[in-house]
């Protein structure tokens, strides 16, 4: 019986494997490096021509209440709260909780997160994404006028 040798049928088709695992390989990498590529913090300044004061911006809300947040040269934190007496020597903790609690209390309270000139910069950075991770949703900066 002589062997006959089986003819295949030509297959038009793409074997789309080896591009699934392209994909999904390009998908892990994007996935681990997008939180690298996006670093920042979301600040909602106010949008004026003019500075205002921790007063002046108090008054626009219902509560008349606002919340300081101070670094000092030292990268220490101080609150106060309705312009009442600075609580310094704050852990990042402690001043978390007691944000969160007076916006428990006054939810349209402004935030405002003030430093020290000489403080590193990454320290007020630092303040600004933990107040943002704790989910206060508006901070402002406060600034000093120029003397002319």
């Amino acid at each position: 019986m002589p062997y006959q040798r089986k003819r295949r049928k030509m297959n038009a088709e793409i074997n789309v494997v080896p591009y699934i695992d392209v994909m999904l390989v390009l998908l892990i990498i994007f996935m681990v490096t997008a939180p690298f590529v996006t670093q920042g913090v979301d600040v909602d300044l106010p949008q004026t021509s003019t500075a205002k004061t921790a007063a002046e911006l108090a008054k626009e809300e219902d509560s008349g209440a606002f919340i300081i947040v101070e670094v000092d040269q030292n990268g220490g934190l101080g609150l106060s709260v309705n312009n009442g007496d600075m609580q310094r020597g704050l852990s990042l903790q402690d001043l978390l909780i007691r944000v969160k609690a007076e916006l428990e209390i006054n939810p349209k309270s402004p935030v405002l997160v003030g430093g020290d000139g000489r403080v590193p910069y990454s320290e007020i950075i630092l303040t600004l994404d933990a107040l943002n991770q704790a989910g206060v949703s508006s901070v402002g900066l406060m600034t000093e006028p120029l003397d002319s």
